[in-house]
């Protein structure tokens, strides 16, 4: 067995060698623009059938990369095939023609090849060329026929048809009869070219001679080699039945739609026999040389000749069926007769459009620019005529369109540039519509994502950014969160944040905050001073990983807000001789009489640096009154007889601040019945009216030292003019005139008054200075004072200074001599923060801002002593 399956191959490779070599190699034949090859069936796996890389015109190295391909309909088989290496189209798989094509003419297989990058679209039809596969085949190998002795010469007898699948010369070419005295062989041709075979009496019959004739029919085909096929025919003669049916008319034709139904009559036929009895009943039956597939379809009623349908009807698998039926009657020796039916089927638009789509290439980017090709699409409708003509369309509402390529083929291009943060992908609708009636439709969607393009900058969240930090603050701590959007997606949508190069206060700004790159978190560095700094800002990127990159900037203003962390300073009155201040009252001060004022400052602002002032002990708390808000020190009464002479009060100053700070200043006041020359530096410079009025040797004393006092205040003032002018010029390169303090003349500048101050001499800027006077000679000792307004007072209030006293000249020790007359201003200017940015609930009335001079006499003490002379003072700014 495979020894013969062996041989039967090599033959048929024998055979298809040698039609080649008669037929010539397949060389392109352009059809309609499209190239045709032909190529025999059953050729083995890997056959040669044509260049295409050459004959197309192809970079054949290209093609593996550009996906050269050939591009068929989804569950087709692969017949062909393309070697990418060399372009060579070759058998994928052994064609039977006879498989491929049921129906006999041109046998073309239409291939669609596709190359991307650019996309191109090539057409080609390659022709299968029959082979003689295939030999002729009787339905039977022996035919029974039935010749009544009475038939006269020349009938005809049609007999069963050879079958051969092969078409052209390869099929049934001609018939053959074995040689006999009785009967000839005519061969007719159909009009598909197909033939048959009749058996033509030439001599009468005897059934009384013989009563039954064998002879040999064969059927050759016209392949090369010849093939050939038999069958028996055994002809019985029978008694006469002298009277044949005779059909209407010997061909019939009639119209029926392919989709009609089972049971639907065809045709009916008629034929009629003038015998009577048996040999006049008629019956039906399709010929011998029916085809198969028309018994399959038809069906014919043997005693009425009405023909019906049987089978389903496709116009697009053929269009024409060809019946022959056969009629005879029942009598003996009964002469059949025959006719033609043939039957036109109607195309019906039975078939909807078939949209296939043979290349897509997505994602698109969303910059690709109109008329980019994003699928090719090819539509088939089976059916022909208008039912066959389609139409396709897109659906609406989407930046696409379809443009015809070639006959039912179609590429979907881009009409607009496109965006993906408007829309990420596109469900785009195709539908394809005959022209039948009713239209068929069919609708295929295809989707088409739109990949990123960064196209999009990052945007924050807030146009700036606002942060409130409290001073104090832990290094390390977070103090805000910047976040920016970027519509993006993938990397450019990945975000990473900076800050932008710059300084603070000289310091690079990475010293004082720095930033989570990833999720935009903002931490301080080191501990704030509201002191130092109280607001700055810097500049934070935001850039996407996108290339190139994009980037954008916010501003991010950082507040320090005050924290109560600096307790009040007591500037006046300053203590000596450890931590009390002492100070002079006279015994006939009245209710009201101002002793001094306590004053302070805080280095803090707002309510933390809004001072209070408490009487905290006190002798005799009936005695002294401590204005809360201003600090002033008032005598509620009159001083009695035993009151005490020494009254020892603490004042305590307080801010409000949450905690509260604050600051004790212990005062010794001394009440004393006269009050000596050298004024307190702590009481207001003024005499009781009971002394004024009571005592003229007081009155006439208070006149003597006024005009004494102002001789020599002019006298001064004259030279400290002088000293003024040439102490300017030392100064001006400093662009400023240092503050002086106007010191008796002959007294030297010296920062030992400094030694006995907390306070931290510096200059002060926009303000009047504290003016001292030291008077020489025998007269009274220098007085050194200043005129101001204190912050809540509604007078102004004489600021007293100790004596200042020329050097004494008896001291024993010279080197502990006394130093001359020396005197230091220490101002200090206290300004209340900027509250304007602070919400307000939390702002507060504006407070006065004041300068604090302070003004030492440091050298001969009053009465003989060594006592150090100061002033405070304070010049109201605003």
């Amino acid at each position: 067995m495979g020894a013969g399956a062996g041989c039967g191959r090599r033959q048929l490779f024998l055979r298809s060698l040698l039609f080649l070599l008669l037929a010539g190699p397949p060389a392109p034949r352009p059809a309609g623009g499209q190239l045709r090859y032909a190529v025999p069936e059953e050729l083995e796996h890997g056959a040669f059938v044509a260049n295409l890389g050459e004959d197309l015109g192809l970079d054949v190295a290209t093609l593996s990369a550009r996906r050269f391909r050939i591009v068929s309909r989804a569950g087709a088989r692969q017949h062909l095939e393309v070697n990418l290496e060399n372009g060579i189209l070759f058998v994928n798989e052994r064609i039977d023609r006879e498989e491929v094509c049921e129906a006999g003419g041109t046998c073309l297989l239409h291939l669609q090849l596709l190359v991307e990058s650019p996309l191109e679209l090539y057409r080609v039809e390659v022709e299968v060329l029959d082979i003689n596969d295939h030999a002729p085949t009787f339905p039977w190998q022996e035919y029974v026929l039935e010749v009544a002795e009475s038939a006269v010469l020349g009938a005809r007898f049609p007999l069963e048809s050879a079958q051969d699948p092969d078409v052209g010369t390869n099929s049934v070419h001609t018939y053959r009869l074995s040689p006999n005295a009785f009967f000839s062989l005519e061969v007719q041709t159909r009009s598909d070219a197909s033939k048959f075979a009749e058996l033509v009496l030439e001599r009468a019959l005897d059934r009384e001679q013989q009563r039954a004739h064998r002879v040999l029919l064969t059927a050759l085909d016209g392949g090369v080699p010849e093939r050939s096929g038999t069958a028996h025919i055994l002809v019985t003669v029978l008694d006469a039945n002298d009277n044949v049916p005779a059909f209407d008319q010997p061909s019939y034709g009639v119209s029926l739609p392919e989709d009609a139904p089972a049971g639907t009559l065809v045709i009916q036929l008629n034929a009629t026999d003038l015998d009577e009895g048996p040999n006049g009943e008629i019956e039906y039956s399709f010929s011998g040389h029916a085809p198969p597939r028309v018994r399959e379809l038809f069906h014919i009623e043997p005693r009425s000749g009405q023909v019906l349908l049987k089978g389903r009807l496709d116009y697009e698998r053929a269009s024409l069926h060809e019946l022959y039926v056969q009629a005879k009657d029942r009598g003996p020796s009964a002469v059949a007769v025959h006719c033609r039916v043939l039957v036109h089927l109607l195309d019906v638009n039975d078939n909807a459009p078939e949209v296939t789509l043979t290349s897509v290439s997505t994602p698109v980017l969303e910059d690709a620019p109109p008329g980019t090709v994003i699928a090719v699409i090819s539509v088939l409708d089976r059916d022909s005529g208008d039912n066959g003509r389609v139409s396709c369309e897109v659906g609406p509402d989407v930046p696409f369109e379809l443009r015809s390529s070639f006959r039912n083929y179609y590429t979907l291009v881009t009409t607009q540039a496109l965006d993906r943060e408007v829309v990420s992908e596109y469900n785009v609708s195709i539908t394809a519509r005959d022209m039948g009636s009713p239209a068929l439709l069919t609708r295929s969607t295809l989707t088409v994502p739109v990949s990123d393009v960064n196209d999009n900058a990052p945007r924050f969240l807030q146009p700036s950014y606002s942060v409130y930090v409290m001073e104090n603050n832990a290094p390390g701590a977070s103090i805000c969160s910047v976040s920016a959007l970027d519509p993006d997606c993938q990397q450019n949508a990945y975000l990473s944040y900076s800050i932008a190069d710059g300084h603070i206060h000289g310091m690079p700004v990475g010293t004082y905050v720095s930033i989570n790159s990833d999720s935009g978190h903002m931490y301080a560095l080191r501990s704030l001073d509201y002191e130092q700094i109280r607001s700055f800002q810097i500049q934070v990127q935001a850039q996407d990983a996108g290339f190139p990159p994009l980037s954008a900037n916010v501003t991010v203003h950082i507040f320090v807000l005050d924290q109560n962390d600096n307790a009040p300073v007591i500037v006046s009155p300053m203590p000596r001789n450890g931590s009390v201040a002492t100070e002079l009252v006279p015994r006939s001060a009245g209710p009201g009489y101002l002793v001094g004022t306590v004053s302070a400052v805080d280095a803090d602002a707002g309510l933390n640096s809004r001072l209070s002032y408490q009487l905290l002990q006190a002798t005799d708390f009936t005695l002294f009154s401590l204005a809360p808000d201003t600090g002033e020190l008032r005598t509620l009464r009159s001083f009695l007889e035993q009151d005490a002479t020494r009254q020892r009060l603490v004042v305590q100053v307080r801010d409000g601040g949450q905690p509260a700070l604050s600051a004790t200043v212990s005062l010794l006041l001394s009440v004393v019945e006269t009050m000596p020359q050298t004024l307190s530096d702590f009481s207001e410079f003024s005499l009781p009216p009971e002394a004024s009025s009571s005592s003229p040797v007081t009155l006439y004393l208070l006149v003597s030292l006024g005009s004494i006092s102002f001789t020599f205040l002019l006298a001064i003032l004259i030279l400290t003019a002088i000293r003024c002018r040439g102490e300017h010029r030392s100064h001006q390169g400093d662009g400023c005139s240092p503050p002086r303090c106007h010191c008796c003349p002959g007294s030297r500048p010296s920062s030992d008054g400094l030694k006995t101050s907390n306070l931290t001499a510096q200059p002060p800027t926009g303000t009047t200075a504290a003016t001292c006077l030291d008077v020489p000679g025998g007269g009274p000792p220098g007085y050194c004072y200043k005129v101001c307004l204190g912050p809540e007072s509604a007078q102004s209030d004489f600021m007293f200074l100790k004596p200042c006293s020329p050097p004494r000249n008896n001291e024993k020790d010279p080197g502990k001599r006394s130093q001359p007359g020396q005197h230091l201003q220490v101002s200090k200017q206290i300004k209340q923060p900027n509250t304007d940015w602070l919400p307000p609930s939390m702002q507060r009335p504006a407070l006065k801002r004041y300068q604090i001079h302070h003004c030492w006499n440091r050298g001969s003490g009053w009465k003989g002593g060594h006592g150090d002379g100061e002033v405070i003072s304070s010049t109201v700014l605003n």
